[in-house]
């Protein structure tokens, strides 16, 4: 039997992270998954709904702690798959959290929300990525993932057809702006960045054996930001099982060919997403 690759997901426990994680639990490759979660309580009751609807795995999965906004978290993250297993094969960078809602209710500053979104979405992925780096460079085939956004491109033009039209029409003329359905300025602008960051990895890493990427899952009903699911569905989103088993396909070398890039799941009509 094929020994187990060691894999960590951040944000494993809920929507796209789930789906991916229960996409590469019932796949045929072996996989000791690191399902990273906030709080252990909510990881095991994931797992619990986990192996209700995979019954058969070559795989292990076991929930760890990861609240990426704590560098204490990560450190003990991290030094705990160094003391257990010694290396590390696949980092899949999944947590997010967009906090543009609370900004429109106010609930939070737009300085607190912006900080929130980009301690969360950017900053906390940095951390992990730096920590797990001595970890990765120890695998014989380490990957990278960073999971990105649709709407983060800054010279994609059409934005505005298809499932992105309701996303992202464009509000009355005036001011103040009357509240959007679905608001994803600070979300979007994190994203963003992350494709930099993802870059910038790509770079850094272009003599070592790590293979770097982006994923852009597509518009998936996972509520992120506040939103619920069944409302995103009627925006145009997408199953989250669609974005979890694209995660799998990279993961498992079907994208190699645009390793250094972002990678659109096979809903778009282009396999890549311009920056």
């Amino acid at each position: 039997m094929a020994a187990k690759q060691i894999l960590l997901i951040t944000g494993g426990n809920t929507g796209l992270g789930y789906e991916a994680v229960k996409a590469l639990y019932a796949s045929a490759t072996p996989y000791e998954i690191l399902m990273g979660s906030r709080k252990i309580s909510n990881g095991e009751q994931a797992i619990e709904k986990l192996k209700q609807e995979v019954k058969e795995s070559s795989s292990n999965v076991s929930v760890v702690q990861a609240d990426v906004t704590s560098d204490e978290s990560l450190e003990k993250l991290v030094g705990g798959i160094e003391s257990k297993y010694g290396k590390l094969d696949v980092l899949i960078n999944n947590a997010g959290a967009g906090f543009d809602t609370q900004i429109q209710s106010g609930a939070l500053s737009i300085r607190e929300a912006y900080n929130a979104s980009w301690d969360t979405n950017v900053t906390g992925t940095q951390v992990l990525t730096t920590l797990s780096m001595p970890l990765l460079i120890k695998s014989k085939n380490p990957r990278l993932l960073f999971v990105t956004s649709g709407t983060s491109s800054l010279i994609q033009t059409d934005l505005s057809e298809g499932i992105f039209a309701r996303l992202n029409a464009a509000p009355d003329a005036g001011w103040p702006k009357q509240g959007q359905l679905n608001p994803v300025t600070s979300y979007r602008s994190t994203k963003t960045g992350l494709n930099m960051l993802m870059r910038e990895w790509a770079r850094i890493l272009r003599n070592d054996p790590v293979k770097v990427f982006a994923i852009s899952p597509g518009f998936l009903a996972t509520g992120l930001g506040g939103v619920g699911a069944e409302q995103l569905k009627k925006m145009g989103a997408q199953d989250p099982a669609i974005g979890g088993k694209f995660i799998r396909d990279v993961v498992e070398g079907k994208r190699d060919e645009h390793e250094g890039k972002i990678v659109r799941s096979d809903f778009f009509d282009s396999p890549v997403q311009p920056y």
